[in-house]
């Protein structure tokens, strides 16, 4: 039991949650690779070659996700609150789970909705609009998606496991 006196509830999700909302899953036939290869938009040697390509892939990632709707499934979760502390881990990008009303949410891969330095993985902001080639930290480091690409670690990976030992 939590300090609320509600037992807690852990619940992972990923893209299929969202899925309902508009926002493609990546490996779907008409899915966010379609179109586009992994090692061009989403990884740290992508990001060196062709930045001005990536940041325009998590723009368009952004556009989208800011007009998609939290959907019945996320609303379900919310609900769930009343009777448990509800902590979503979540594998998915987008804040439909926040905009729903969830209170806990722990996204492994990153949000959309932020950018960090390429030098200071600490250094976090949010970014609701266009992501821009001369947007830099207060160093004048690049600024990139705070996004884990392919091939880097999963920074919230021990959080995700101490929610779910409790």
């Amino acid at each position: 039991m939590t300090a609320k006196n509600k037992p807690i509830c852990v619940v992972l999700t990923g893209a299929g949650i969202s899925a309902e909302s508009g926002i493609p899953t990546f490996r779907a036939e008409d899915g966010l690779w379609a179109g586009h290869k992994v090692e061009e938009v989403c990884t740290p040697e992508a990001l060196k070659k062709n930045r001005a390509k990536v940041l325009e892939f998590y723009n368009e990632r952004r556009r989208n996700a800011q007009s998609a709707e939290p959907n019945a499934a996320h609303l379900a979760l919310v609900e769930l609150e009343e009777f448990y502390e509800v902590h979503i881990i979540t594998q998915n990008v987008d804040d439909l789970h926040e905009r729903a009303g969830s209170t806990y949410v722990l996204h492994l891969h990153g949000e959309l909705n932020k950018a960090r330095s390429s030098f200071d993985e600490s250094y976090i902001v949010d970014c609701f609009g266009d992501q821009k080639l001369d947007d830099k930290d207060p160093n004048g480091h690049p600024m990139r998606p705070y996004i884990v690409f392919f091939g880097e670690m999963v920074p919230m990976l021990e959080r995700a496991i101490e929610i779910v030992e409790q």
